[in-house]
């Protein structure tokens, strides 16, 4: 399935899913193309393409989403479901062209992204916030998630607010609470500078806007009281493993 065509399906998903009364949210590639309209010639130029689908959901409506997706002709992975029902379902789009992946409450990677009572601020996708600690929670960060990243921030500005904005005091808050955390997404944060700074896709304002926002999240991360949790797993740093193993779902 083409990217266009992705980022429709996974948008009126969202709208049937809301006729059916289930909440559900975009979220990985599709929603950065969704919140970022004006970045397309970017994307183009980046060469990321779309290969799947994601979506986050709320816990109580798991029972639902099986026979959701079966109205809308999907085919439901029976051996993903037995295994990580209670977290996260799979679908396959009726021309076999995409697979959809349905998480619920949080996305449990090598790190927590808690969704709870937060699909609601934003429409069809899931919060900027949430959209950004959904990549940069990644350990092993790939340059399609660099990618991602880059084009969220230079097309949003860093604030305090979920209006069209990264809200960076929200992330500085969460990461407060969980050293591991703050020390994947800061290590990353530093790796897409990196990547802005070296790359010849990008123009210089491009560059700069890109830049300002990363060193702004990274400034608002950084003065952010921590927790007396955080401080304490501080010592102990990166000698002891900080974040979870990824269980791999075969496609």
């Amino acid at each position: 399935m083409e990217s266009k065509a992705a980022v429709a399906e996974a948008s009126r998903l969202v709208d049937e899913a809301q006729k059916a009364g289930i909440t559900l949210r975009v979220m990985g590639a599709c929603a950065f193309r969704i919140h970022c309209p004006n970045s397309s010639k970017l994307y183009e130029n980046l060469a990321r393409p779309i290969t799947d689908i994601d979506l986050a959901s709320y816990g109580k409506y798991n029972g639902k989403m099986k026979s959701f997706f079966d109205s809308q002709g999907y085919a439901s992975d029976a051996r993903v479901i037995a295994l990580f029902g209670r977290e996260r379902h799979q679908y396959t789009h009726p021309d076999g062209a995409v697979k959809v992946d349905v998480f619920f409450d949080r996305l449990s990677m090598n790190h927590i992204v808690d969704f709870k009572n937060r699909l609601e601020l934003d429409s069809p996708t899931i919060t900027l916030a949430d959209l950004l600690l959904e990549k940069l929670q990644i350990v092993q960060l790939t340059e399609k998630d660099i990618k991602d990243t880059l084009v969220l921030l230079r097309e949003h500005p860093v604030g305090t607010n979920e209006n069209e904005t990264v809200n960076g005091a929200y992330v500085a808050k969460i990461l407060a609470h969980d050293w591991g955390f703050w020390y994947t997404v800061t290590a990353n944060l530093q790796k897409v500078r990196e990547y802005v700074n070296e790359s010849d896709l990008l123009t210089e304002e491009d560059k700069a806007i890109v830049s300002k926002r990363t060193d702004e999240l990274k400034a608002a991360i950084e003065e952010q009281p921590k927790s007396t949790k955080w401080k304490m797993r501080s010592r102990i740093g990166p000698k002891k493993k900080w974040y979870a193993e990824v269980e791999t779902v075969v496609r």
